[in-house]
């Protein structure tokens, strides 16, 4: 049968996974960088399609960024947003 949609669910990461999440973001936006790609729109691409070609293969950045789950990468990129 269905999921019992009437509640809500929690969700949360610990601090030091955030911290992960930030520096791996921050070496696939250098790599992307210097290979000439423009990052934001790269990990978008990335983030919307879940499809690793948008991200090179330089710096291992393709590997790192893979490592991470997409719902813990946007919780803390909508963290990082809404604390500025």
């Amino acid at each position: 049968m269905g999921e019992d949609l009437s509640y809500t669910r929690r969700f949360s990461i610990q601090q030091d996974r955030g911290e992960e999440i930030r520096q791996t973001l921050s070496t696939v936006y250098d790599a992307l960088q210097e290979k000439g790609y423009n990052p934001i729109n790269q990990i978008v691409g990335y983030i919307l399609s879940e499809d690793p070609t948008y991200i090179t293969n330089h710096k291992n950045a393709r590997a790192l960024i893979r490592k991470l789950d997409r719902d813990e990468l946007l919780q803390v990129l909508l963290k990082a947003y809404l604390a500025d």
